[in-house]
């Protein structure tokens, strides 16, 4: 793309809701003492920090496409070192004892191929560790391909394929289950209650929509917003407590 989509601070707005699945990932990779450690996808590197706390001993680095991320990344202060690459050309220089990727590939169109290659670039007995959010069909992102292709918005939005679909836990069993590796894989939906005027498109503000509004002037940017702001709302009613907003996400845990 002709600029970086990506916006730390809006990304950073529901924190807790995106670290959780996270944490919940890498407490099924049983590493005991890992010499080389990778997390693609790394984003603002505070979850990558907790890599380096888990093992301190390792050399832990961290890469995402997006220099803006990186470049908060690398103010943490932390052991980590931090670079801009590319999920599909990335090649470590040696083997790696643990992979770690959240919420990356559905970014990836061959995201497939892509784990096949760090299944090859790991050392035996080493471990890979993704999550994927399993939500394409969900009514935001109903709502969002909808929008794009409406008559208002199709000649500038229409057709444009906005995230590589992902397979459920069964299709990454079957991709990576074989010669002896051994997969952990599962699925959970989350009921994030979220606070806020409307807070469903504020969340996908700092994901699912920033390669969208990479497309648009900022006149678009508010319209389209504004549009799509109407039928988020009506698809996730406000409650009194909050506004539920289911959240599905695919977990892999791979033993080489």
């Amino acid at each position: 793309m002709s600029r970086d989509i990506w916006d730390p601070l809006t990304y950073a707005v529901y924190a807790d809701e995106r670290s959780r699945p996270f944490i919940e990932l890498i407490s099924r990779v049983g590493a005991v003492d890992p010499d080389y450690v990778v997390d693609a996808g790394c984003g603002s590197g505070e979850l990558t920090a907790d890599l380096a706390t888990r093992w301190p001993r390792a050399t832990v680095e961290g890469f995402d496409s997006s220099p803006a991320m990186i470049t908060k990344a690398r103010g943490l202060g932390t052991s980590v070192r931090f670079a801009v690459a590319d999920a599909e050309t990335w090649r470590p220089d040696r083997p790696v004892d643990v992979i770690v990727s959240n919420a990356l590939l559905q970014w990836v169109p061959d995201h497939r191929s892509v784990l096949e290659h760090w299944m090859e670039s790991l050392a035996a007995g080493g471990w890979l560790a993704f999550q994927v959010p399993g939500n394409y069909d969900a009514p935001s992102h109903v709502a969002i391909r909808e929008l794009c292709a409406s008559r208002t918005w199709s000649d500038k939005l229409g057709g444009y394929q906005r995230l590589a679909e992902v397979d459920d836990a069964l299709g990454y069993c079957d991709l990576l289950y074989q010669g002896g590796t051994q997969v952990d894989a599962w699925e959970t939906t989350y009921v994030h209650v979220l606070k806020g005027e409307n807070p469903v498109l504020d969340w996908v503000s700092g994901t699912a929509l920033r390669p969208i509004l990479d497309r648009l002037d900022h006149g678009d940017q508010r319209r389209f917003k504004s549009d799509l702001g109407e039928l988020l709302a009506q698809a996730y009613p406000a409650k009194s407590y909050g506004t539920p907003f289911p959240f599905r996400r695919v977990f892999v845990v791979a033993q080489k």
